[in-house]
């Protein structure tokens, strides 16, 4: 969140205005309600678009998985009626095998459709990233993805109206192309993020990325919450319905409200060279050109101060190790909770949300408390988060009971953070022409490892199930162990860079002592040499006066003795 000002499109001739830093010139605790009231919404950006995306994907997850096991159920193996209502409704006695079928059916259709949603996103985000440095564009970046999203929505309700002429793999294809060809949710961290260091200083970035996180993680527990509601009282037309009229408001705001950010002084000046209009043709062959691939992946391996490239590079790995158990875990969730203790979608969708605000809580408290009040430093919020999710991970693995299921929210309550500590780190490691390639290299890193964690998790559901279900759990949570040690790293290296710029400041401010002493001895050794010339020139000045009293005195006697001798 952060207050920007309206500038004309880049190229465009109209004069550019510097963006406005939403920093308080009064504290905080000194302002009335009505001041912080109105610090607070004139901050605000990109966050109403943000809930109006994430509320209605949310809002179609549960009803899109409870198509494929409806279409996988009646369609692709053909059972009867009586048997698919029982599964939809739970009442799996005497029906273990038809519903672990069913199961993995859809589990193995999670595979490749995981594969198709990430695979695509891949290749456009590489171009996407370097096209939106060079010409300042955040909102394409941002508006694309909604309506890839939207198109899906159109699709499901396609499929939920033939039902029995399209099988289950067309249904997992249409809800992942649209999707994938618009950049899907790493095209629209890429924006949203690159939007909101444009528009940020250094020192509040980590609370801006905090607030427009808590906004994501405040859409997904509102969606959840609702999913499971709605599905069971409007069913899949007015789920989809509702989706599609959330997806046009989050369009309309970004494409109306939203106000490119102002460009870098030195893209301004380049601005001014004449330009040549390009075709349509030429435009296209301009994005997809293959420098900008190029251009973006130079920004990991680019040497720099502080060990820059290393640094990049320990960030993407980072990435793949926090994100990666969470594409996997998202993709047999639901399957898990629905066999392992027989939960409906209400139950899931209540315990979703539970986990949701409890995730939300933690992150408020770690932006607010711990980064924004207690300045501590990213990479140990980082290592927070990371722990809090390895622990949880063997809650969830081994809960026997629903209210373990609920302490291992509780446990991962700070989870959500580690996501905000490397936006962070990473805003601050590059120069503003560079964020969008970089969080370029983040989106292709989280979109490759749903090609990864995605079956893999699959297939371990798929071969525990009869065994040990939570296994996944397991492997996420030892997956996450690296990243630790990565965030440790990077404290380390924050560590040395204050400690070098504290010396720095010590020898700048000896520096100037030393100056101000040396300054000092020079003028106490000119009002000394003023002195003196003033007691030498009082001297002067009494011994001439001396002289012309004597010449005085003696001019006296001399003309009195001459008087004398006139009278004799």
């Amino acid at each position: 969140m952060a207050n920007t000002t309206t500038t004309a499109p880049a190229g465009s001739p109209e004069k550019k205005v510097e963006p406005v830093k939403a920093e308080e010139a009064i504290p905080w605790k000194s302002m009335s309600l009505r001041q912080k009231w109105t610090l607070l919404t004139s901050n605000i950006t990109v966050e109403p678009m943000i809930a109006c995306y994430v509320i209605p994907s949310m809002l179609a997850s549960l009803a899109t998985q409870n198509l494929n096991l409806e279409k996988a159920c009646r369609v692709n193996l053909a059972y009867s009626d009586e048997i698919c209502t029982n599964l939809a409704a739970r009442n799996t006695t005497g029906l273990e095998a038809e519903e672990t079928a069913v199961q993995q059916l859809v589990a193995g259709m999670q595979t490749w459709k995981t594969a198709l949603q990430s695979g695509l996103p891949i290749l456009l985000i590489l171009f996407m990233g370097a096209w939106s440095d060079k010409t300042g564009y955040r909102k394409p970046c941002m508006l694309l993805p909604i309506v890839g999203e939207f198109l899906s929505s159109v699709s499901l309700i396609a499929c939920t109206y033939w039902f029995y002429e399209l099988p289950m793999e067309a249904t997992g294809v249409l809800e992942a192309l649209w999707p994938s060809l618009a950049g899907g949710w790493f095209t629209m961290f890429m924006g949203v993020f690159s939007y909101i260091a444009d528009i940020t200083s250094v020192e509040s970035r980590t609370l801006r990325i905090g607030a427009a996180n808590v906004f994501f993680s405040l859409g997904v527990p509102i969606g959840m919450a609702l999913s499971g509601v709605l599905y069971m009282k409007l069913g899949f037309y007015g789920v989809f319905s509702i989706s599609m009229m959330c997806y046009v408001m989050s369009f309309v705001y970004g494409l109306v409200v939203i106000k490119e950010p102002p460009r870098p002084p030195l893209a301004r000046e380049k601005e001014k060279l004449p330009e040549k209009k390009m075709s349509f043709l030429a435009s296209a062959k301009d994005f997809f050109s293959l420098k900008h691939i190029e251009e973006t992946f130079s920004v990991a391996f680019k040497k720099g101060s502080n060990n820059r490239q290393k640094r990049v590079i320990m960030l993407m790995i980072i990435v793949m190790v926090v994100i990666g158990p969470l594409y996997g875990e998202m993709a047999v969730l639901y399957l898990y909770m629905r066999y392992r203790y027989n939960w409906n979608e209400v139950t899931f969708s209540m315990w979703s949300t539970y986990g949701m605000v409890t995730n939300l809580i933690g992150t408020a408290l770690s932006v607010g408390v711990f980064s924004h009040i207690l300045k501590v430093d990213d990479a140990i919020v980082g290592i927070m988060s990371c722990m809090s999710k390895i622990l949880a991970s063997f809650v969830y693995a081994f809960a026997t009971t629903d209210w373990m299921i609920y302490l291992g929210a509780l446990v991962e309550i700070v989870n959500g953070t580690s996501f905000i500590a490397m936006r962070s780190i990473a805003s601050k490691l590059v120069p503003s022409d560079e964020l969008g390639k970089v969080n370029s290299l983040f989106g292709v890193s989280e979109s490759l490892m749903p090609l990864v964690y995605g079956p893999m998790y699959s297939s371990i559901y798929a071969t525990t199930m009869n065994t040990f279900p939570g296994a996944f759990f397991i492997v996420g949570g030892c997956m996450t162990i690296p990243a630790v040690f990565g965030f440790l790293w990077l404290y380390t290296e924050h560590r040395r860079d204050r400690l070098i710029k504290e010396r720095e400041m010590k020898a700048k401010a000896n520096d100037e002592e030393q100056d101000e002493k040396t300054t000092k001895v020079l003028n106490i050794s000119e009002r000394k040499e003023s002195f003196v010339y003033n007691i030498e020139e009082i001297l002067s000045l009494e011994r001439r006066r001396k002289c012309r009293r004597i010449d005085e005195k003696l001019e006296t006697n001399y003309n009195s003795t001459v008087g004398k001798s006139r009278r004799l």
